[in-house]
């Protein structure tokens, strides 16, 4: 487990892309769990450690994922994410270079519970939601293009959907129409960057987190 962050109020963990961070249907040991342990291990404390989760990462997806310590840390980062107080800032590898370097992408997303996907449409279509983020083009390598995602709202499955949509799936995702799966099973979609104000401090606090050390990512490592 990779700590990138901690104080008395908040911890963050650059995920990797075989960690789940809340229990699901498969019974694998999630990242909250793994901290809590860590924690009393690290503190020897006795007794319950709280973790409290305030956002998801998909499974495939690694990065940056932010726990709270402590019950008020919790209940004011909640908040805060709900009201996109929390910039968050995404690389991904694509296929195919993107029809602008730069731009704001708005579509309609309708998700598929039994399929666990989302559908993109350029028109507002029935039980949609409406899905925005921008992109920039910041590296690129013979094959592959690296693109920097701040997102907008926060849908189910969002960066995948729309850049596949603009025909650029995102390198691994079979879900989202690219053609291979990677080796280690997850796809090259990295959360690199929170930047919001300290819930409990009010201090502004930056975090980063590196990409994977693998042979795509290292193409891109110096970006």
């Amino acid at each position: 487990m990779n700590i990138i962050y901690e104080d008395n109020h908040l911890i963050a963990v650059n995920k990797t892309v075989s960690e789940i961070v809340q229990g699901d249907k498969t019974g694998d040991t999630p990242l909250s769990e793994t901290l809590k342990q860590w924690l009393k291990e690290k503190y020897a404390k006795p007794g319950n450690v709280f973790v409290g989760v305030a956002h998801r990462l998909d499974r495939p997806v690694s990065g940056l994922v932010l726990f709270a310590k402590t019950s008020k840390a919790l209940s004011r980062l909640n908040e805060m994410f709900r009201d996109g107080e929390v910039k968050k800032t995404y690389w991904a590898i694509v296929k195919n270079r993107p029809p602008q370097p730069e731009g704001e992408l708005t579509h309609y997303l309708v998700r598929n519970e039994k399929q666990n996907k989302s559908y993109a449409s350029d028109t507002e279509k029935p039980n949609s939601k409406k899905a925005v983020l921008s992109y920039k083009l910041i590296a690129q390598s013979d094959r592959y293009f690296l693109l920097e995602v701040d997102l907008k709202t926060g849908r189910h499955h969002q960066i995948r959907c729309q850049l596949a949509k603009i025909g650029c799936p995102i390198k691994g995702d079979l879900k989202y129409d690219f053609d291979r799966s990677n080796p280690d099973g997850g796809i090259s979609l990295h959360a690199r960057k929170a930047v919001f104000t300290h819930p409990v401090s009010q201090k502004e606090i930056e975090i980063i987190a590196p990409p994977p050390d693998d042979k795509f990512w290292n193409l891109f490592r110096n970006s």
